[in-house]
C-alpha cells in the first residue's frame, strides 16, 4: 500500500465502509442525481467528508491550504485506493457541492463584490452549469450528445472529464477558520495597536486557526481576509497591513497614518530585538572560541577573540538602549491612540446626552407642569377608590355602627367562655380533692359531695 493510499484509508469515513461500499462510491455517479434520488445525496455528503479532511488535515502538501481545495490530477492519484481504482466520482461532486455553493470557485470567490450569502450572488459559471447540467442529460437520454451520441467523440469525454479541475474554496472550513478568528481576537484585543497586524504578523498570528503548524500560507491568508472583510465586515486591509474594527462607530474603518507608524514602531522593535540576539549568540560564541585558545595556549587568538567580543558588547549596549527608547515610544504612540478614541467616545457620548436632554419633554417648565398633573392624577385616583370601596360597603350592608355592635358581641362572647373555662377548672380542683379524701377515708361530714345531675350539669356547661 501507498504512503498515500495509506494517508487516506485513515480518514474516518473510510474506516466504516466496506470495499464494496467503496467500489460503488468511487465509481461514477452522476447518473444516480435522476435514477437513484435516494442514494445520490448520501454518496456526496461522503464525499463532501472526505475532501474536507483531505484539506483541513493538510494532505495536500503540494500547496499546504487549509481552506481551499485543489482539483485535478493529483488530487485523483491522492485519494486513489489500491483494490478500489480511481475515484470516477469526484467530478460530479465536485459539481455537485458547487452548485450548492459549498465549493466556490477561487477566483469568484476572490473577485466577488458582493457577499457570498446573498442571495443575488451567483456566479455565471455556476448558473450555466445549473441550468445546463439537465439538458446536456436530456441530450445524452435522446443520443445526441455524449461519448456514443450523434455529436459525440472521446477527445469531447476527455474534455468534460476534466472541466471541474481547479481550485475551490471549502466554504464550511472557511466558516470555522474565520470564528476562530474573530474570538482570538476578541480575547486579544486591549487597545488600538492590538488591532493592528502586518501581513507577516497576522499570517504567523492566526496560523493555528486552521490547524497549521507554523503561519498560514499567502493564498489562506488572502482567502481568509477577503472574507472577513466583504462576508464579516471585521476587518480592512491592503497589501502591508491588517486592521480590526471596532464596534466602535467613531473609528476610522481604512488603515489610516497611524495605524502605519504603529505597524512601523513594531517592525523596528522587532528587528532591534533580533539584533539583539544575535549579538548575543556571536558574544557567546567569541567567549568560548577565546576559552579555546586559552587552553591550547594560543594567547593572541584569545586576546583577539576578547577584542571582538567587547566591541560586541559595546554594540549591544548601543542597540539596548535603542530598544528602550523605541519601546517607550511605541507605548506613547499606542497609548495617544487609544486617548483619541476615548475621546471621540467622548464627543459622541456628549452630543447624545445634550441631544436627549434638548427634547421639550425634559425642560424645566414641561417636568413641573407633567409633575403637577400627576399629582392632581393621583388625588383623582385615591378619590375613585374611596368612592368605590364606600359603594362596595354599602351594596353588601356593611355599616360602620354595626362593625362596633359586633366587635362588642364577640367580647361578650370571649368573656363567657374564659368564665366557663374558669368553673371548669374549679370543679376539676373539687373533684380532685374529693377522691383523695375518699381514698383516706377521711371525707368531712361538712363536705357534701356533688350529685351526679349537679355533676352532669356542670360538665354540660362547660
Amino acid at each position: 500500500m501507498s504512503a498515500s493510499s495509506s494517508s487516506i484509508r485513515s480518514l474516518p469515513p473510510y474506516a466504516t465502509a466496506s470495499t464494496s461500499r467503496l467500489q460503488a462510491l468511487y465509481s461514477d455517479i452522476s447518473r444516480q442525481k435522476h435514477s437513484n434520488p435516494t442514494s445520490y445525496p448520501s454518496n456526496v455528503e461522503w464525499w463532501r467528508q472526505v475532501l474536507e479532511l483531505v484539506v483541513s488535515s493538510g494532505l495536500q502538501t503540494d500547496t499546504g491550504s487549509r481552506l481551499a481545495l485543489t482539483c485535478g490530477q493529483r488530487l485523483i492519484e491522492r485519494v486513489r485506493v489500491e483494490g478500489v481504482g480511481k475515484p470516477l466520482a469526484l467530478g460530479a461532486v465536485v459539481a455537485e457541492l458547487q452548485s450548492r455553493k459549498l465549493l466556490i470557485p477561487l477566483g469568484d470567490f476572490l473577485n466577488a463584490q458582493k457577499s457570498i450569502y446573498d442571495p443575488g450572488w451567483l456566479p455565471a459559471r455556476i448558473a450555466a452549469f445549473v441550468v445546463g447540467k439537465p439538458l446536456w442529460w436530456a441530450l445524452e437520454q435522446m443520443g445526441v450528445v455524449g461519448e456514443e451520441g450523434l455529436l459525440g467523440s472521446g477527445g469531447a469525454r476527455s474534455q468534460k472529464d476534466t472541466a471541474w479541475w481547479g481550485e475551490y474554496v471549502f466554504v464550511a472550513l472557511l466558516e470555522k477558520a474565520a470564528d476562530k478568528v474573530v474570538e482570538w481576537q476578541a480575547a486579544k484585543v486591549g487597545g488600538a495597536g492590538d488591532r493592528v497586524y502586518s501581513m507577516d504578523g497576522f499570517k504567523q498570528e492566526f496560523g493555528s486557526v486552521v490547524g497549521a503548524e507554523s503561519a498560514l500560507t499567502e493564498g489562506d491568508a488572502i482567502v481568509l481576509l477577503r472574507f472577513l472583510e466583504r462576508d464579516r465586515a471585521v476587518v480592512v486591509f491592503d497589501k502591508d497591513a491588517v486592521k480590526f474594527l471596532s464596534d466602535e462607530s467613531s473609528e476610522s474603518q481604512e488603515i489610516n497614518a497611524v495605524d502605519k507608524g504603529i505597524l512601523e514602531l513594531r517592525g523596528a522593535v522587532q528587528n532591534i530585538h533580533a539584533q539583539v540576539d544575535e549579538l548575543q549568540r556571536k558574544m557567546d560564541e567569541c567567549t568560548q572560541k577565546a576559552s579555546a585558545a586559552v587552553h591550547q595556549k594560543r594567547k593572541p587568538v584569545a586576546l583577539s577573540h576578547l577584542r571582538l567580543r567587547k566591541e560586541l558588547e559595546d554594540l549591544l549596549s548601543k542597540r539596548l538602549g535603542s530598544l528602550d527608547n523605541l519601546e517607550a515610544t511605541l507605548l506613547r504612540v499606542e497609548a495617544a491612540a487609544g486617548d483619541i478614541e476615548i475621546m471621540k467616545s467622548y464627543e459622541s457620548s456628549t452630543t447624545t446626552l445634550r441631544a436627549i436632554l434638548a427634547h421639550p419633554s425634559l425642560q424645566k417648565d414641561s417636568i413641573e407642569a407633567t409633575m403637577d398633573a400627576l399629582a392632581e392624577v393621583n388625588a383623582d385616583a385615591k378619590e375613585v377608590d374611596e368612592a368605590v370601596r364606600i359603594g362596595a360597603d354599602v351594596a353588601v350592608g356593611v355599616d360602620g355602627i354595626e362593625d362596633v355592635e359586633l366587635e362588642a358581641e364577640l367580647n361578650a362572647l370571649i368573656r363567657e367562655s374564659e368564665k366557663e373555662a374558669k368553673d371548669q377548672a374549679e370543679l376539676d380542683k373539687e373533684m380532685e380533692l374529693r377522691e383523695k379524701l375518699e381514698e383516706a377515708g377521711k371525707v368531712p361530714s361538712e363536705i357534701s359531695l356533688p350529685t351526679g345531675d349537679a355533676t352532669r350539669s356542670k360538665v354540660a356547661l362547660t
